[in-house]
């Protein structure tokens, strides 16, 4: 069953993170002030609502309730943003996510109700950054404030080699879950499975163990 979810702001981040959810089958709400935005979306999403949401009673007019998440986008303005997460909130909405461009806002999001604040440009900076630091490591995904996923290829040592040989869980501390071979899709890597060589990782360890890539 999927879940629904309404992404309040359509601007490049709003429109992004709405054309992904919907394209995982989503029930899916939009809403913005911009009737053209609105009316591009309208063939992209469950139901487009064009509405000001910087006014408190077209807010209160969505009728929220019904969402299970509700993702606040205006990561520029504070006024509407702490409108939308205190109404989802007061008409019990479970999840309240915010965009929010400082760590100020952040916290003022998250003092009004937000269950979660992210900055999508601060984070996409962290792991671009990450993934220049190392060779072999070519995209990084936050699990959690102690674990990461990372998409790297293989250290010359494993070619060759399966993961009962190498014993990277424990020696490592490092858990390969997937192989992608050059043309091919992700598969789940069995422990008796050698590592080809050309192939690329996907691989869930805590972040104290990031250094030695």
């Amino acid at each position: 069953m999927s879940r629904s979810i309404a992404v309040l702001g359509l601007g490049k981040f709003g429109s992004s993170l709405a054309e992904s959810l919907y394209s995982l089958g989503m029930d899916l709400m939009v809403v913005d002030r911009d009737p053209e935005r609105i009316r591009e979306f309208s063939s992209k999403s469950t139901v487009a609502v064009c509405a000001n949401l910087e006014n408190e009673e077209e807010i209160q007019a969505l009728d929220l309730k019904h969402m299970d998440m509700v993702v606040v986008c205006m990561g520029t303005s504070l006024a509407p943003s702490v409108m939308c997460v205190l109404e989802a909130k007061n008409q019990g909405v479970p999840f309240v996510m915010a965009k929010a461009l400082s760590t100020q806002m952040g916290t003022i999001l998250k003092k009004v109700g937000a269950d979660q604040v992210i900055n999508p440009e601060a984070e996409s900076g962290m792991r671009t950054a990450r993934a220049l630091a190392s060779p072999t490591i070519l995209d990084l995904f936050d699990v959690g404030e102690n674990l990461c996923m990372i998409e790297m290829v293989p250290d010359e040592k494993w070619i060759g080699k399966t993961l009962l040989e190498l014993d990277l869980r424990q020696k490592r501390g490092i858990n390969v879950i997937a192989m992608k071979e050059p043309g091919k899709s992700w598969t789940y890597l069995d422990a008796h499975s050698p590592i080809r060589k050309k192939a690329t990782l996907l691989v869930v360890l805590e972040k104290k163990h990031l250094s030695q890539f």
